[in-house]
């Protein structure tokens, strides 16, 4: 494949509606709701895990010689849909041990993006039986919900697995993109808000989904860069342009820029941003767009790499981590350290 056409790959895509009726949904099923929860003490069961070597410890070249893992943090991180089939062919929720699907999730969203908190803490990041990516804005709501459902139970028990087996008691970052974001919204909903484990919380970050204003009643959206037990969302679009589901949204959701990281800052320019990783994993190429927080989403102006006049989307959901790949690092490394300052078990 051409590198133009892996890039465009990269920075694209969909939202549709599904439209398969409630009774289909359910016969559609690989397992049921009473099936058994995946084994979490099985570590084929986590796509990125400290006991296992898999593509989140891995670098781009730059970052390599000078590299230190710290183990005082922890991060758990919710990757986003790799189940695209519009047929449905293994049903409205994938298979937990499915070769394809587990490859297409560990070198896109592990190695792209869990990887960038692999300086900050210790990364794991469950498998789970996610929702068909066609099912977002349904026709049939009741489906969609159950299979939205069906899946965080998964990321639920996953999370409790490990709360019970490996936190002991060291702060956590909550990191998620897209579909993993729908369901680190409710994780933190139930675990965190207002929750005695509210404490522990270094950041979130809730990226490529809204977040809602006073969607939590105690966790606030981060106001300065090394603030903490607060949460960063943002939602790429290229400058100027605003999808049509965004035109119907009846709030204007909460949006963090990336590069400045503080509200009081809302735009950088290209200049501003140390670096991007984009089809090549291994390079970090600086100054590709810059940030723009406007009515509820984050513009940008159309990335610049050799090919880039081929790029036909607006709307750079894919890239939303990797578009400010280092900016997210270095913000994450600095929260930590921050937090370590004064957190006291």
């Amino acid at each position: 494949m051409k590198k133009t056409e892996v890039l465009l790959v990269l920075i694209s895509i969909v939202f549709v509606s599904c439209s398969r009726g409630y009774q289909q949904f359910m016969s559609s099923y690989s397992f049921k709701a009473t099936d058994n929860m995946p084994d979490y003490s099985n570590l084929d069961y986590w796509a990125a895990h400290p006991y296992k070597k898999d593509p989140s410890d891995s670098l781009p070249k730059k970052l390599r010689k000078n590299f230190k893992a710290d183990s005082a943090a922890d991060v758990f991180f919710i990757y986003p849909t790799s189940y695209s089939d519009p047929d449905y062919s293994l049903g409205y929720n994938a298979p937990i041990d499915n070769a394809e699907i587990n490859a297409k999730t560990d070198y896109k969203s592990i190695l792209y993006q869990a990887s960038i908190f692999n300086a900050a803490g210790r990364v794991f990041a469950p498998r789970y039986r996610q929702a068909n990516y066609w099912c977002y804005f349904p026709k049939d709501t009741a489906a969609a919900k159950a299979a939205f459902e069906f899946a965080y139970l998964d990321v639920k028990a996953a999370f409790e697995y490990y709360l019970t087996h490996y936190n002991n008691g060291r702060p956590i970052i909550i990191a998620a993109h897209s579909q993993g974001t729908t369901h680190a919204l409710t994780l933190l909903k139930e675990f965190f808000d207002d929750k005695l484990l509210g404490k522990q919380l270094i950041v979130a970050y809730l990226v490529g989904m809204p977040v809602r204003p006073g969607y939590f009643s105690h966790i606030k959206s981060c106001d300065t860069p090394d603030e903490t037990g607060c949460f960063c969302s943002w939602r790429t679009l290229e400058t100027g342009y605003v999808t049509e589901y965004i035109k119907n949204e009846n709030y204007k959701a909460i949006v963090t820029n990336p590069l400045t990281w503080t509200d009081s800052i809302p735009a950088a320019t290209r200049k501003d941003n140390p670096g991007s990783v984009l089809r090549n994993f291994s390079k970090i190429k600086p100054y590709v767009t810059n940030a723009v927080v406007h009515e509820g989403v984050l513009w940008a102006d159309k990335p610049k790499f050799f090919g880039n006049i081929f790029l036909r989307t607006r709307n750079y959901h894919i890239a939303d981590y990797n578009f400010f790949y280092l900016s997210v690092r270095n913000n994450v490394r600095r929260r930590v350290d921050a937090f370590l300052k004064t957190y006291d078990k």
